[in-house]
């Protein structure tokens, strides 16, 4: 989405038209979600999906037919059987779909607020109209509003009286899109932080497909032949020192997702002690149950509170059956994507906390 986004208000800032089109409802079995973005340039070209086949061609030979012309469609879509049919969906599922000729410089600003706020990576709520039952509605009208639920833009320009209208969401609660009163709220919640400890093998293969998934990734070693920009060269920050002295000294927030993956218990030990209780919303120890027993008592004898050691998944990963390194990387960040989009009741790996003695 950042890179569509860069294209699209580079394609803008040229004076170049572009056709958006963008799901903002979606009921049964789509191929995509609420949210997804598409965008059709006067020539054919497509920066982003829709979910292809049928439902995207046609989409998209509509918005060639609006090159040039204002305002906005909105289309709903049954996958009945001749959508199913073409495309091999499973029946009854339904799309709503709004798409607009944008151009010039009144667009540009808003999609460079989105930009903006994408880039934070603090979150935010895009609201869009697909119903208009006051004067001062359109059809298709866009609010941006920020982390703090304040307006930071609209399209068209100047739709600010309605934005009561469209009142924001509150992102904490984790909301998936919604439709209410003839408005479809799209959130955007806060990019993860993935602070990846341990260069080695598996954390460099979980850095790169972590990166893919779109979290943020930092990474901190000890030994500066494996902590380099060439063996990450997706994360925006390689770390290199002691265990013992970098970590107390990060920037742990909510929004941090720790894993541990270091070369040696003694390493994932020192980690744990300084990440645990921190208020990191995720950490993640890899390993045998055996090592981690071990090392949670070795913890809870120094004084870590078993509250902290409560919360550590481990050993970290979805069980898919995992021998080799990518196979790993996958489990475990299919664990993180579970954790950020399903929330903390999706732990699947715990060990026992040990009773302080």
């Amino acid at each position: 989405m950042r890179e569509l986004l860069r294209r699209l208000t580079a394609a803008l800032e040229q004076g170049r038209e572009q056709v958006v089109c963008q799901v903002v409802e979606t009921r049964g079995s789509t191929p995509q979600k609420a949210g997804a973005l598409m965008v059709v340039d006067p020539d054919g070209g497509q920066l982003g999906t829709l979910g292809g086949g049928c439902v995207e061609a046609e989409v998209k030979q509509k918005a060639i037919r609006r090159i040039g012309q204002t305002g906005a469609d909105v289309h709903a879509f049954v996958l009945d059987h001749d959508y199913a049919w073409a495309d091999g969906l499973v029946c009854g599922g339904k799309m709503t779909i709004v798409s607009e000729a944008v151009r010039g410089g009144e667009p540009l600003a808003y999609f460079r607020t989105y930009q903006r706020l994408l880039e934070a990576g603090e979150g935010f709520t895009e609201a869009v109209v697909t119903e208009a039952d006051r004067a001062e509605d359109v059809a298709g009208a866009r609010y941006l509003f920020d982390s703090a639920g304040e307006l930071a833009a609209c399209w068209p320009p100047g739709r600010a009286v309605a934005a009561p209208r469209a009142n924001p969401i509150a992102l904490s609660d984790r909301p998936k899109p919604a439709v209410r009163g003839g408005v479809a709220y799209l959130p955007t919640l806060p990019r993860i932080r993935l602070m990846i400890v341990g260069a080695g093998h598996v954390g460099q293969a979980v850095g790169a497909l972590a990166s893919q998934a779109d979290f943020d990734v930092w990474v901190v070693d000890d030994r500066s032949l494996y902590a380099t920009v060439e063996r990450f060269p997706t994360a925006q920050r390689v770390i290199v020192g002691s265990f013992e002295e970098v970590l107390p000294r990060l920037d742990v927030t909510p929004q941090t997702y720790a894993l541990i993956v270091t070369r040696g218990h003694g390493h994932d030990q020192e980690a744990l002690y300084h990440l645990a209780p921190t208020q990191a919303a995720y950490v993640g120890l890899i390993g045998s149950r055996r090592k981690i027993r071990l090392i949670f008592e070795n913890l809870a004898e120094m004084g870590v509170p078993a509250e902290a050691l409560g919360r550590v998944s481990a050993p970290v990963g979805l069980d898919i059956g995992s021998q080799s390194v990518p196979e790993i990387a996958v489990s475990i960040v299919a664990e993180l994507i579970a954790r950020r989009n399903l929330g903390a009741q999706k732990r699947t790996n715990v060990v026992t906390v040990p009773e302080p003695s």
